[in-house]
């Protein structure tokens, strides 16, 4: 059996004074924490390509993780996607996918400024924020409260929408409409109900802004939209399924230092009547005739230059006796000098008209009217107004 100075010797061999010292025999809970804490940092320096191989095993922080995820709360709602948010939201149809909604929209921002200049006898002013797709329950949960959802219904869609209006701007038009002094900065929000006369003016707002609307879709569609009711709970508006995709189109009313937010949420079953028409890349692509472009392609045509042919006769012969034709055949055609002809444009016959000469030239004499087309205008306008009615 060793004795006491063999196994100092080991002890020394192995480290284990080290582990001795490191166990902290005789220290209190602190000093031992503060001696691990040392000897792990004192290895990682030891030992570079090691920590660097335990890097790949570090923990993430919260901006890591989000970014992982595609969620940032500090981007607006035009910022692209990523991550796995942008897998989730894959199947959300971009709103620049149908173009004619923005011109509709910027028409609807053009006389709600107009109209509410009017309703407010106040400088008004209107702008819009922003276009965006997003799914209807992610939008119902961001809503701020307390806030005014009111469902519209689009009585020829036969379909329904949201219009959103915010504290601010409810307060903002009541102290104008009331008479209130103009105060700078921002209106404080209180988390009481809304009263009657409160509902009852920003009723008078919201019928403002649905007729204004209607206006702004006339160019593309007849369509009328209701207040069907006023909600002040988001359960009680839920017009869709969560998961529904729908587009959102936020406008921000400016009223000197007042004003707030309106938000027009309309899913992508509401406007699947119009979708063809909202496809379209330019106004004037179905927005009635232009006058100059049809006077001008009318002119066009009438000068255009066509070939008229004269048929005397028509007549089937055998391919034997066609081969053998030579100088000095004769084919009989049974026709009189007095028998019309038939005046042919390509393969369209037009009329009949008697063969004549004038001096050492030949002649027709056209003797009844043109024959009637056999696709007329009235064909092309059923075939666009079945196409609008689709």
């Amino acid at each position: 059996m060793p004795g006491p100075a063999d196994q100092d010797k080991l002890s020394e061999d192995w480290g284990l004074d080290s582990l001795d010292a490191a166990s902290g025999k005789g220290m209190s809970e602190d000093e031992r924490a503060a001696a691990a804490a040392a000897e792990w940092a004192a290895m990682l320096e030891a030992d570079p390509a090691g920590a660097e191989g335990d890097a790949g095993g570090r923990v993430l922080n919260q901006d890591e993780i989000d970014s992982l995820l595609g969620f940032d709360p500090n981007a607006g709602g035009n910022v692209e996607l990523t991550g796995v948010q942008a897998l989730i939201n894959s199947a959300l149809v971009s709103y620049e996918r149908l173009p004619m909604l923005e011109i509709v929209f910027d028409r609807l921002v053009r006389l709600a400024t107009t109209s509410l200049r009017n309703f407010t006898s106040d400088n008004v002013e209107v702008s819009m924020e922003s276009i965006s797709s997003v799914r209807f329950g992610d939008y119902l949960n961001s809503i701020p409260l307390p806030a005014i959802l009111s469902v519209i219904k689009a009585e020829e869609w036969d379909n329904y929408g949201l219009l959103t209006v915010d504290s601010n701007l409810i307060y903002s038009m009541i102290d104008v409409l009331l008479g209130g002094r103009r105060t700078g900065g921002a209106i404080r929000v209180e988390g009481r109900p809304y009263t009657t006369i409160e509902m009852t003016l920003a009723r008078r707002l919201i019928e403002v802004i649905l007729e204004d609307t209607h206006r702004a879709f006339e160019p593309v569609t007849q369509v009328t939209f209701k207040l069907d009711r006023m909600e002040t709970n988001p359960r009680f508006a839920a017009i869709s399924r969560p998961a529904n995709a729908a587009i959102l189109i936020e406008l921000r009313i400016e009223m000197d230092d007042r004003g707030g937010k309106i938000e027009i949420l309309l899913p992508y079953a509401t406007i699947e009547p119009i979708r063809e028409q909202l496809l379209q890349m330019f106004m004037g692509e179905k927005f009635g005739r232009d006058p100059i472009w049809e006077g001008h392609l009318a002119t066009e045509i009438y000068q255009a230059e066509v070939e008229i042919d004269a048929v005397l006769h028509e007549q089937d012969l055998p391919l034997k006796r066609v081969m053998f034709m030579k100088e000095g055949d004769t084919v009989m055609f049974e026709r009189a000098p007095s028998d019309p002809v038939e005046l042919r444009c390509g393969n369209v016959e037009l009329t009949q008209a008697i063969m004549g000469h004038i001096g050492k030239n030949v002649s027709v004499r056209v003797v009844r009217p043109l024959n009637p087309p056999k696709v007329t205008m009235a064909a092309f306008e059923a075939i666009d107004e079945s196409m609008d009615g689709k």
